[in-house]
């Protein structure tokens, strides 16, 4: 077997950002939703990145909130959802091992919805997948940043409650303003991290993606909340202490390359080659992943080949990284 038709896993993957165009219209209509085009290729344009009108995270963020997770608000269409990521992952890159995540609560249009049918359709659809295509997956519940300790507490209740149905583990997800308010706020969520571990869920968080932060708060993370891994954590491979820290926490990165291009968190391609030769050298465990398929125009194979072709990855590296990810999942 060929390096390139080895199983894969992704670790970190959107439900929000990794639908097909074609399956979202789909959905929209099946709901009888208000459209703000005409046809089905604005929509695409719509709900897709464009590196001259996404700028920044916070571009590339509002798509998701303003229209994906709208169209994703019900249970049939959460259900649809899930189960057509699962197996065009599968069928693209032989994604064998996956773990969607999302916000139930950003699912629920404010309670409209009820909470529980949306997380059970979401494990319907998950299950089905995985039956058909021979293949593992789980499910992680992104907390919010812009949510109350209240909303984020139910969050992790109904994760903790699913846990021995297919919820792995727990993630926390939304816009970093700067690394001293980053600091200063992280605490606040370690009782919940806490809780979290002792159910014995998996802990993931996104931080150090922006270019506002730093390696500080990629600290302050795993000295405070003590996650398993971290998503993106680019910014760490600027600070020696931020890498020390990861290194000595054995704290893993999902690594995400064409979502970090279409942020700006990284400018170029060929600048991977700096933050992930920062990695190796420091002894910072990454895995290679998506974020989102549709929405960034990619799939888990090609984000090995860009970074292979860049020359930040020798195939032997890209090996060593496909391999972890299988080792570090929260799937057991």
């Amino acid at each position: 077997m060929t390096w390139t038709e080895r199983p894969l896993c992704d670790l970190h993957i959107h439900v929000g950002a990794s639908v097909a165009p074609h399956i979202m219209w789909s959905i929209a209509h099946e709901q009888g939703l208000k459209l703000p085009v005409r046809n089905y290729w604005e929509f695409v344009e719509l709900i897709t990145v464009d590196p001259s009108r996404v700028r920044t995270l916070e571009d590339y963020l509002r798509i998701l909130h303003e229209w994906t997770e709208k169209i994703q608000s019900s249970p049939g269409a959460i259900e649809r959802s899930v189960y057509e990521i699962i197996g065009k992952e599968y069928r693209s890159s032989r994604v064998e091992q996956i773990e969607l995540r999302f916000n139930p609560m950003k699912r629920n249009l404010r309670g409209e919805r009820d909470l529980d049918h949306i997380i059970h359709a979401a494990l319907r659809g998950m299950d089905r997948a995985c039956m058909e295509y021979g293949i593992k997956g789980g499910l992680i519940f992104c907390l919010a940043r812009e949510f109350d300790a209240e909303v984020n507490g139910i969050v992790l209740d109904k994760a903790i409650r699913y846990h021995h149905r297919g919820v792995v583990g727990i993630d926390l997800a939304g816009t970093e303003k700067n690394a001293i308010e980053l600091n200063d706020s992280v605490g606040r969520y370690a009782e919940i991290f806490q809780e979290a571990r002792d159910a014995g869920l998996g802990t993931t968080i996104h931080t150090g993606e922006p270019t506002a932060t730093s390696g500080e708060g990629v600290i302050a993370v795993v000295e405070k909340l003590k996650p398993d891994r971290i998503g993106h954590g680019i910014r760490a491979a600027f600070s020696q202490q931020a890498m020390d820290s990861l290194a000595e926490s054995g704290t893993v990165l999902e690594i995400c390359p064409t979502s970090n291009l279409h942020t700006r968190a990284v400018s170029r391609i060929e600048d991977f080659v700096t933050i992930l030769d920062n990695f190796k050298r420091g002894g910072v465990q990454f895995t290679i992943n998506t974020d989102g398929t549709y929405l960034c125009g990619t799939n888990l194979r090609r984000e090995f080949r860009i970074l292979i072709d860049a020359g930040a990855l020798s195939l032997e590296e890209a090996e060593r990284s496909r391999a972890l990810a299988f080792e570090v999942s929260f799937l057991r």
